[in-house]
């Protein structure tokens, strides 16, 4: 396992060669095992023209720019399929689809039903292999469409997300999920991020279908996977991961007083279990630095509002050099 710690405190990583605008599609896909249609963004090489566009932009985070609607740049690409974290949108990580599309890789966001911010519904949100299914849609939508499907590189497929979308990855790529253990683990550290709220009446993770939750959901089509402080992860077992794709990147965020529990691949020994997967961890950093850049007056407008202190990085964090490293570690794992 390749280990590497970074202190990030420095400027930003550079990025050779990078375009200075990606291009931007927004898309309403079927998602037929939802019974309804999902939003998809899908950030690529800017082949020139398109409509100036500032993406997601709002009073807390800054947006990104983006050439809407551009052509596709000549050439073939490989291909990110992005999962959002519990409650997230696919805006979340925008900075991280358009950086990847400047360095050369078209990059498919899915809003995942019941677990999106403003269409949140726990259980059914926590049956991670309907996310998978998201995933799988929109590649299928992307490989179908004129406009992409002549640049869509199927040798380099890299199945990514953020938190729980870092579950939704392994999965696809081939993890299987471990439900005694997992029920298991939130008994014996209920203080964990989430275990309240997954064992309560309204949830009742411990009577979910084990067989269900424990099956195989990879896609065969995945050849990559990119798990960014991935949730989910605790109670797994050797061969729970005996199916994973060989050509995994884990990152993780902060040092031992700023990791989150539910998300700390260390403690909860999932990376003992890939021993070929290269690991990186970020500090200082905590789990949000994943989200977007914050604008100066968020930290203080989401703590009047009783919000998550998701702009409140620990000290000496670089949010902008922390997301450079994380792009580049990606870009590297495509050959980008």
């Amino acid at each position: 396992m390749k280990d590497v710690l970074c202190a990030i405190t420095l400027g930003v990583v550079a990025s050779a060669g990078a375009a200075e605008t990606a291009g931007l599609r927004l898309w309403d896909v079927e998602m037929p095992h939802h019974d309804r249609t999902a939003g998809v963004s899908i950030w690529y090489p800017d082949g020139a023209g398109g409509e100036p566009l500032l993406y997601a932009d709002t009073p807390v985070f800054y947006g990104v720019d983006a050439a809407l609607d551009a052509p596709v740049q000549a050439g073939t690409y490989p291909v990110v399929l992005f999962s959002h974290g519990m409650g997230g949108t696919l805006r979340a990580q925008a900075w991280l689809g358009a950086a990847l599309a400047q360095r050369g890789a078209i990059v498919v966001s899915v809003t995942h039903a019941n677990s999106t911010w403003g269409d949140f519904d726990m259980s059914e949100g926590v049956k991670h292999w309907t996310r998978v299914a998201d995933m799988s849609a929109a590649l299928d939508a992307v490989i179908a469409d004129p406009d992409f499907a002549d640049h869509v590189d199927l040798s380099r497929v890299m199945a990514a997300g953020f938190s729980f979308g870092g579950w939704t990855a392994l999965s696809m790529g081939g993890v299987s999920g471990n439900h005694a253990g997992l029920v298991e683990a939130c008994m014996t550290h209920p203080q964990m991020n989430a275990c309240d709220v997954l064992l309560s009446d309204a949830v009742r993770l411990q009577n979910i279908d084990r067989d269900v939750w424990n099956a195989d959901y990879s896609d065969p089509r995945v050849t990559h996977v990119a798990a960014i402080e991935p949730g989910l992860i605790w109670g797994l077992e050797v061969a729970d991961a005996g199916g994973l794709v060989p050509d995994v990147l884990m990152i993780g965020l902060g040092d031992k007083g700023d990791r989150m529990q539910a998300a700390d691949f260390d403690v909860s020994g999932l990376a003992d279990l890939l021993p070929i997967a290269r690991v990186e961890r970020y500090a200082p950093a905590f789990h949000f630095t994943a989200m977007p850049l914050c604008k100066p007056m968020a930290a203080q407008m989401l703590a009047e509002e009783g919000d998550d202190a998701i702009c409140t990085d620990p000290e000496g964090t670089n949010r902008e050099a922390v997301h450079a490293a994380i792009v580049d570690a990606m870009a590297r794992s495509l050959g980008l």
